[in-house]
């Protein structure tokens, strides 16, 4: 890899480890404000939701200027949603406001790779950026249920800086402070990104243009044979993955009888497995095969139906004794339940991100490519999230809700397989992979 692509990586790094850990805290802020059960799955929402009604211009602006100064710019933004909140605004405002500065974010970052590196760098590249990323996950869900921790947070509120007052007075608060200097790391690799020399014409200022453009860019993606295959799967696996995210938490609550810093570590545990699987899939699935991963996702899809029958009581009450901790044979098997889970998901959705980012790339620009991918996989978050959080404000049991989360992910994959089936009859589809760029 070039040098400026490990940059990329830290920097990508430092703000997603910021990005996981205030949801944490953001979820503990809601508790401690006692908001409504429902309105915990509506911080992703409000997240995601600049993705959607944004996607027509981020792409521009992240073609406009060096990937470098974009990602610069948009990182500022993620600290000043940070800093509202912690001067009292309301979380899902806040967490909105670092949404936005993520949606400019995110062309950026992996619209940069795409100048950088050639077709056949692009998986092993997504691998390490969804293996460190998902390392940012695991490590930002810790340091989030970490930082809301009765000890550390004691501990963060007896530092005493000499001739300053911060006026910090809660965990929250405080736990927002230590979060701030996650960005501002973020926003120093910024500095020493590289520019890559990569220019595109003019972009468009007039808005009702930039929309008219986008959505010929979203039409061109979801023509292609190849592209269309892997925007459907990467957009339902986002979606699902935005979910699952609240699930395991819910799940742990109500199945595992544990505290919402317990249910974070589960999350993490998920976020091991994926960090493998990225890798795996890195090392083992080349561009040219990346289509012959599909079937993992209806394995991804029974295997989180399994989840619903699963509880503490299980397994028999045994208890191993690893140093000074103690765990139960009940919650290893749930580790490495989700690990699995983890595993499958990674090594099925990386491939899928490099396919669907060279053929946009070959058809679109870097830029604009990754605005439709970010489009589409939104609103998959968002009408999923939506639907969770209906189905919390009526009461409906966990075990149903994970049941038809599974039984969707194991349908829509078996619909897009045959889809795929029926493009390869037509054509081969599969000679379009790693093709030159489109003039």
């Amino acid at each position: 890899m070039k040098k400026g692509f490990y940059t990329i990586m830290a920097a990508q790094f430092f703000s997603s480890l910021a990005d996981n850990a205030l949801l944490i805290v953001a979820i503990a802020l809601l508790t401690e404000m006692l908001a409504p059960a429902w309105m915990t799955p509506l911080l992703k929402l409000f997240f995601v939701l600049s993705y959607v009604l944004l996607a027509a211009f981020v792409g521009a602006f992240a073609d406009s200027m060096p990937k470098g100064r974009v990602m610069l710019i948009t990182n500022a933004i993620k600290i000043g949603g940070c800093s509202i909140m912690l001067f009292g605004s309301h979380p899902l405002i806040a967490y909105g406001v670092v949404g936005l500065g993520a949606a400019a974010y995110s062309p950026a970052k992996y619209g940069i790779l795409t100048e950088l590196l050639p077709p056949e760098k692009l998986v092993a590249a997504n691998g390490w950026i969804e293996g460190l990323t998902v390392g940012s996950i695991i490590l930002g869900t810790v340091l989030g249920g970490a930082l809301i921790s009765h000890k550390v947070s004691q501990m963060l509120l007896g530092i005493d800086v000499p001739f300053i007052d911060l006026g910090i007075e809660s965990p929250t608060e405080a736990a927002m402070i230590v979060i701030m200097l996650c960005y501002l790391a973020a926003a120093i690799f910024n500095l020493f990104i590289p520019d890559t020399g990569a220019r595109y014409p003019a972009q468009e200022k007039n808005p009702f243009r930039l929309i008219s453009e986008f959505a010929d860019c979203c039409s061109t993606l979801w023509r292609d044979k190849v592209g269309q295959i892997s925007l459907a799967v990467t957009t339902l696996f986002w979606g699902a993955g935005a979910t699952l995210q609240f699930i395991v938490l819910k799940w742990a609550e109500q199945s595992l009888q544990l505290n919402l810093s317990q249910g974070a570590l589960l999350q993490a545990v998920v976020a091991v497995g994926v960090a493998a699987g990225a890798i795996l899939a890195a090392m083992r699935v080349p561009l040219k095969r990346s289509l012959s991963v599909l079937p993992y996702g209806v394995a991804m899809g029974l295997l989180v139906m399994l989840m619903a029958f699963y509880t503490r009581d299980t397994l028999p009450h045994v208890v191993f004794q690893i140093g000074n901790m103690q765990l139960s044979l009940a919650m290893l098997m749930a580790y490495l339940f989700l690990m699995l889970l983890g595993g499958l998901s990674g090594y099925f959705v990386v491939p899928m991100n490099a396919l669907l980012q060279h053929r946009g790339h070959v058809l679109l620009s870097a830029g604009h490519s990754i605005a439709v991918q970010n489009f589409n996989e939104n609103i998959s978050v968002l009408v999923m999230l939506c639907l969770y959080a209906l189905l919390i404000r009526f009461d409906v049991p966990v075990s149903i809700v994970i049941i038809a989360f599974g039984t969707f992910v194991c349908v829509t994959m078996l619909l897009v397989m045959q889809k795929h089936r029926i493009n390869q009859r037509k054509f081969d589809s599969v000679a379009l992979i790693a093709e030159d760029k489109h003039h």
